[in-house]
């Protein structure tokens, strides 16, 4: 297919997950694409799998700093871009009173300060028409313990979708956001959590039965990203296999 021929797309935390998958299914509608991502072994084993075509650009998520040089990486590789994808995230699940000030700052910087600026120095390149999705998380809408840090930074993300949709779409830039559940992604092996954990987790908060899986993500961010979804403004997409309806 070739929904996102010639368009140039940008995937922050494009190396691992949910980001990766879409990085492949960018590529496969005909997009020239570039990612971000931290670990210099996970860049490298992206790069294996993606090819030397993907602008790969090592940086941090939360430095203000990095998110202008990235922009300048963009504009120099590709002159302009058409899709965003703001996808690398950060997620401390904590008890309120063991959540350290550091920790707060980290998780508000990588998922609400740097793509605030990110965005922000992106702009100057931004094609008319151009496509913004920010990842958040069925978190922002349910109260599920030990994620008061992380749910918070998601429904700021999920604000800026709102806001900056109204902002942006005079310059022809759609703002949208989705929501994902669960999703299998390496992500809850970081967190301490077996696959029986997974598996009791799934039985009990999910009605579809299961974890998605990022191929599932990945669809509906291509489908944001793309023409089809033109009239498609500070929208919501949540795909949590039914999590948020319990």
């Amino acid at each position: 297919m070739s929904r996102l021929h010639n368009k140039t797309a940008l995937i922050t935390g494009g190396t691992s997950g949910i980001g990766l998958e879409t990085a492949r299914q960018f590529l496969a509608e005909g997009a020239r694409v570039a990612v971000t991502g931290t670990n210099p072994a996970t860049i490298d084993k992206a790069r294996a799998e993606l090819g030397d075509a993907v602008l790969f650009i090592r940086t941090d998520a939360g430095d203000i700093a990095g998110q202008k040089a990235v922009a300048e990486a963009v504009e120099t590789a590709f002159g302009h871009l058409d899709i965003l994808f703001v996808n690398a995230g950060a997620a401390d699940f904590l008890p309120i009173e063991q959540v350290d000030e550091e920790a707060f700052d980290r998780s508000v910087a990588i998922n609400v300060k740097g793509p605030f600026f990110l965005i922000q120095s992106l702009l100057p390149i931004l094609s008319n028409p151009a496509s913004i999705v920010l990842n958040t998380s069925i978190n922002a809408h349910i109260g599920m313990p030990n994620t008061s840090v992380y749910a918070l930074t998601k429904a700021a993300l999920l604000s800026f979708a709102k806001t900056l949709s109204g902002e942006l779409i005079g310059r022809g830039i759609r703002v949208n956001a989705i929501s994902p559940g669960p999703i299998s992604t390496p992500l809850y092996g970081k967190l301490g959590m077996t696959d029986v954990d997974t598996k009791a987790m799934a039985d009990a908060k999910i009605p579809a039965g299961r974890f998605g899986n990022p191929g599932e993500i990945a669809k509906a961010v291509v489908f944001l990203a793309s023409d089809e979804a033109a009239f498609t403004v500070g929208s919501e997409l949540v795909i949590d296999g039914g999590m948020s309806n319990l």
